[in-house]
């Protein structure tokens, strides 16, 4: 049984503090046994740090790093400053320990820093009667990091006191195996900083891969491999005609005007032609990707009133009408967080007016994946672009579609500002959009409510 003799008292039993075996030829000790530890200092009153090099470099908890002493960003103090505090310094042979803020930090003291001053939030080991390199490891051992979290004060700024750091128990080979056991370590690290590259990697990778799932559903979504192809389904050309009839009503009734530029797209010889006017031209270099046969390629502003936006002013709208902001949508999942009235908000400016049905598309570069479809009537931030969709095309599966990251990608780069850049309505109108058979984005729209809250359980 181990026991602990202390002055002149009476040897006390430290089994319970003793926590694993150790060989015949260790002993347990307290860091009191074979080291001293000494303080630092921090700056006298009215006496600062200055970015001018002089001989007496003043070291910090920041400058600590990776178990030695950065260069990067070095502070120093005048001649007369180092006067003051000149008895506070730590030296080649020393190491540092860190015992506010960031708690037990170690290190080596390169020779550059020999004779330097030594901030108060750290401790210099000195006097160190074992192997420093040994002392140096067995200190980042969780075993002895643990005792300092354990006897670190619990106060606004934790700090761990010096007579705590030199009762701190340790397992101490003899000198010969210090050394050993150091070079072993040597001979194992290039492994371990692998192993630690491969790990971060893989945690990394364990961070994204929900997300970047997430993404990669919708982009099968919108190629047309997410779900099986079914034959009978009638061929998203019937939809395309649909939407034609109907642009064609609106523009009899003058509830929309007549694009003169207005985009047809269509197979030839298996390539892709646009057809603008009497203008006709191959657009095979710019198709993104390929599609199912059963789906057509159109322009996002044929196939809806992209841009086309009633606005209406703070005084018009009524206390209990649905007030929607950028901050009320969350980010890359098409959920709407909150629903605030007009009562709720503080302030109002010019707002855009949508009804239910429609898709609400976010324009600002930062925002671009909030996309939500209105499930009732209401008013936006003019950041927000209400959109109808023509003909039978789903909500649902355009407001899929934007949050695609072909899509984002295309609006990031088709974005312009600098401040809060943004998607312009030209360019918005501009985009290729994969229209599938009406019944297939039934299918997609479904598949995809089933997949995405799965990916939740992977995080």
């Amino acid at each position: 049984m181990p026991y602990e003799k202390v002055g002149k008292n009476e040897p006390v039993c430290i089994a319970d503090e003793v926590p694993f075996e150790i060989p015949d030829s260790w002993e347990w000790v307290r860091l009191g046994s074979v080291l001293n530890v000494k303080g630092g200092k921090r700056l006298p009153k009215e006496h600062n740090l200055i970015d001018t090099p002089t001989n007496h470099i003043y070291i910090r908890v920041t400058d600590m790093k990776n178990h030695t002493i950065s260069s990067e960003k070095l502070k120093y103090i005048t001649e007369d400053t180092f006067q003051l505090i000149k008895n506070y310094i730590i030296n080649k042979d020393d190491l540092y320990l860190t015992i506010a803020g960031t708690i037990g930090n170690v290190g080596m003291v390169p020779d550059k820093f020999d004779g330097m001053n030594l901030t108060e939030n750290a401790v210099k080991l000195t006097d160190i009667k074992i192997n420093k390199y040994y002392l140096l490891h067995i200190i980042c051992s969780n075993y002895i990091q643990n005792q300092f979290v354990d006897k670190t004060n619990k106060v606004a700024q934790p700090k761990l006191a010096i007579e705590r750091i030199l009762t701190t128990l340790f397992p101490l080979p003899p000198l010969s195996e210090q050394q050993r056991i150091v070079d072993k370590l040597k001979e194992l690290e290039p492994y371990i900083n692998d192993y630690d590259k491969a790990y971060e990697k893989i945690e990394k990778l364990n961070t994204d891969f929900p997300d970047l799932l997430k993404k990669s559903i919708l982009q099968e979504a919108v190629q047309g491999k997410l779900v099986p192809q079914d034959p009978t389904d009638e061929p998203a050309s019937v939809l395309i005609e649909q939407i034609r009839k109907e642009k064609e009503q609106l523009i009899k009734d003058k509830k929309i005007k007549k694009d003169k530029n207005e985009s047809y797209i269509f197979r030839r010889d298996n390539s892709h032609y646009e057809k603008i006017g009497k203008e006709e031209r191959c657009i095979d270099d710019e198709i993104p990707f390929d599609i199912p046969d059963s789906w057509e390629w159109v322009r996002l502003g044929s196939i809806c009133n992209y841009g086309s936006c009633i606005n209406i002013e703070s005084i018009d709208i009524s206390d209990e009408t649905w007030v929607l902001d950028l901050e009320d949508i969350e980010k890359d999942t098409g959920k709407l967080l909150t629903k605030k009235s007009k009562k709720d908000v503080k302030s109002l400016s010019t707002k855009h007016k949508f009804i239910k049905g429609q898709v609400l598309y976010s324009k600002l570069r930062p925002y671009l994946n909030k996309v939500i479809v209105a499930d009732e009537d209401g008013c936006c931030t003019s950041e927000i672009l209400p959109i109808t969709f023509y003909g039978s095309i789903l909500p649902k599966y355009a407001q899929l579609f934007l949050m695609s990251p072909y899509f984002v990608s295309y609006a990031n780069q088709c974005s312009y500002g600098v401040k809060m850049p943004r998607l312009g309505t030209d360019d918005g109108k501009n985009a290729y959009f994969a229209l599938p058979p009406i019944n297939e984005q039934h299918r997609i729209i479904q598949k995809v409510k089933e997949l995405l809250p799965k990916i939740k359980t992977l995080k």
